[in-house]
C-alpha cells in the first residue's frame, strides 16, 4: 500500500491558504480516486482509494502543521508503511507558485510541517512532492504569508499546479518516484 499526506492547517480559516495546497492536493486525488467520504481515523481525514492495483492511503492530518508528524507517524506505525511508500505533499515559499519540486529525501528546508515528520519518523527518508507557493517576502514575513491566500492573478496558476501534483503523485503510485522526478521536476519552457 501507499501512504500520500497533504499537509495543511484544519479549520474554515485556513482552508484557501497557501499553506493548505497540500491538503487540495489531496482532496484531487480522492476525487479522481472515487473516494466517496473521508473519516477522521489517527488525527487525519483519510480516504482510500485503489490505484494501480494497490491500496492507497489519503490523508489530511487534522493537527495544526507544527504537530502534522504526530498523526503520520500514527498512520506509518498502523498500516505498517514502508520508507519507500509514503509521499508527504507540502507547501514550498522557495519555489515559484506553480512550480513542483518532488524529492527522494532531505531536509525540512524550514518547513514546520515537514519538519515534524522528520521528529516524529526519526528519518528524512521519504519523498516529498512541493508545490510552489512563492516567491516569499523578507524572513520576517513568513508566517502571514503562508497564512494568507493567493492573489487573483495567481489563482489559475496554483489551480493547474494543484492539478499537476496530482498527476505527479498519481506518477509516483504507478511508475515510481524516479519516473515522476523526470517528468515533473522540469522546468517547462513556459517557465
Amino acid at each position: 500500500m501507499k501512504l500520500i499526506v497533504g499537509l495543511g492547517n484544519p479549520g474554515r480559516e485556513y482552508a484557501d491558504t497557501r499553506h493548505n495546497v497540500g491538503w487540495q492536493v489531496a482532496e484531487v486525488l480522492a476525487a479522481r480516486g472515487g473516494a466517496t467520504a473521508w473519516r477522521d481515523k489517527m488525527n487525519a481525514a483519510v480516504a482510500e482509494v485503489a490505484w494501480a492495483g494497490m491500496k492507497v492511503v489519503l490523508a489530511k492530518p487534522l493537527l495544526y502543521m507544527n504537530n502534522s508528524g504526530i498523526a503520520v507517524r500514527q498512520m506509518t506505525d498502523f498500516w505498517k508503511v514502508a520508507e519507500a511508500d509514503l509521499l508527504v505533499v507540502e507547501d514550498d515559499l522557495a519555489l515559484d507558485v506553480g512550480r513542483l519540486r518532488l524529492r527522494a529525501q532531505g531536509s525540512a528546508g524550514g518547513h514546520n510541517g515537514l519538519q515534524s515528520i522528520i521528529d516524529h519518523l526519526g528519518h528524512d527518508r521519504f519523498a516529498r512532492l512541493r508545490v510552489g507557493i512563492g516567491p516569499a517576502p523578507s524572513m520576517e514575513h513568513h508566517a502571514d504569508f503562508v497564512l494568507s491566500r493567493f492573489r487573483p492573478e495567481e489563482r489559475p496558476v496554483v489551480a493547474d499546479s494543484i492539478e499537476r501534483a496530482a498527476d505527479a503523485a498519481e506518477c509516483w503510485i504507478a511508475k515510481g518516484l524516479t519516473e515522476a522526478m523526470n517528468r515533473f521536476n522540469r522546468v517547462s519552457e513556459e517557465d
